[in-house]
């Protein structure tokens, strides 16, 4: 049985003001292209399919086209759950049409899903928090236990959270005791979740820059070691970049977000994970490299003329962009770093030697003119350095226009 495991579409997001919008249709395209290629199975959607709980039509409508593109018709069940980033009731209300498409939607923590059967599958088990499948090409089930991302008031509603018990601990014993009912070796078992995990004593994982964070002090930490022995793959969605936090035996997988989100993550290739199952086996991980999107890069130049020769050469890319240089940069270096690229996110002037020597500033003397005082003003907020003609040609407009 072969199965797709993505997360973190992110579905709406900009970067700033830049749009991704024409990137997430391309990298949508891409994944559904891999799923049809690869001939799998079953494709697994661990959360953060928008960027925000009220996602604009045109990122709903997107999710919903790749969804039933994902299916193949009807044919290759698409499971998708919520994560922090999502409306749970968003993601649960459309799935009495999902269902007849092939799509499950979970929008809370240990859903119970309702039963149904397509000509490619059916579902023939459904409780709390997991769902078991049997597939028409294959003469064993695939058990998927789900637990969509739950903050405290959901932890205590669905899963009936004890605040005295860390988080770790209720959700431990609530996948255990549904694997040891559920998950024996005649089928598949498949776990996924959005959430924060590490292994215990392993180092603390980065959450992505500008993404809402989860983790919040020790309470909060979620451990590989929760995860029941029953279980062959887990498919995580949160984190951005591509890690096993398993084993090759069990593995444990962030799967990666389909672009990067910030320029925290610029350089770092993603992913999408084909995994190879079977009862009672080791799985097979392969990660598969996305190629689309622009790249997300960082730049550093001391020379405008260079900057821009480099601008030109790698229009699509999305650039902050750093300019060293001895002075404040003027409005026609500005215009031509511009005009060189469309795609500049950030741009970072950065001036050099503002450090002064053995001088201290002078305390400014208020009873001189608005521009002599602007000035002093001006050197005191940034280490002594003197406005260059344009900042002050600026100052002079402004006094205008309060005249």
């Amino acid at each position: 049985m072969k199965i797709l495991h993505t997360a973190d579409w992110h579905l709406g997001k900009k970067l700033d003001y830049f749009s991704r919008f024409d990137e997430q249709k391309e990298v949508m395209e891409e994944i559904c292209q891999i799923a049809d290629r690869e001939n799998v199975d079953m494709v697994l959607v661990a959360g953060d399919l928008f960027d925000a709980f009220n996602p604009s039509t045109e990122a709903v409508d997107l999710l919903y086209k790749t969804l039933k593109l994902l299916t193949n018709n009807g044919l290759r069940p698409v499971i998708a759950i919520a994560g922090n980033h999502d409306s749970p009731g968003m993601i649960d209300a459309p799935d009495p049409l999902a269902r007849e498409c092939g799509i499950v939607m979970i929008g809370y923590p240990n859903s119970t899903v309702q039963k149904f059967d397509l000509p490619g599958f059916s579902i023939v088990k459904s409780v709390p928090g997991l769902i078991e499948i049997k597939l028409q090409q294959f003469d064993y089930p695939v058990r998927v236990l789900h637990t969509a991302y739950a903050n405290e008031a959901r932890l205590k509603e669905y899963l009936g959270e004890d605040k005295e018990q860390a988080l770790n601990e209720v959700l431990a014993q609530h996948w255990q005791q549904t694997a040891d009912e559920h998950c024996d070796t005649l089928g598949v078992n498949l776990m996924m979740a959005h959430l924060y995990m590490m292994k215990r004593g392993g180092e603390i994982l980065e959450e992505p820059e500008g993404e809402k964070p989860i983790k919040i002090g020790n309470a909060d930490m979620v451990f590989a070691e929760a995860v029941p022995s029953q279980i062959q793959y887990t498919a995580l969605g949160h984190l951005h970049g591509y890690r096993n936090i398993g084993d090759e035996q069990k593995p444990i997988v962030y799967a990666s977000s389909p672009l990067a989100y910030s320029f925290s993550e610029a350089g770092r290739q993603k992913y999408v994970a084909l995994v190879e199952a079977a009862p009672d086996v080791p799985v097979k991980v392969n990660k598969l490299a996305l190629r689309s999107g622009k790249q997300l890069v960082r730049k550093t130049f001391d020379d405008i003329d260079t900057a821009v020769k480099w601008l030109s050469e790698n229009r699509n890319t999305l650039v902050e962009l750093t300019i060293e240089s001895e002075t404040f940069l003027t409005a026609s270096e500005r215009k031509s770093l511009n005009k060189a690229h469309s795609g500049i996110i950030h741009l970072i002037p950065k001036v050099k030697n503002l450090n002064l020597e053995n001088e201290e500033l002078k305390t400014i003397n208020l009873s001189q003119g608005i521009r002599d005082l602007f000035k002093d003003y001006f050197k005191t907020k940034n280490n002594g350095l003197e406005p260059n003609e344009e900042i002050l040609k600026i100052f002079e407009e402004l006094l205008k226009e309060t005249n």
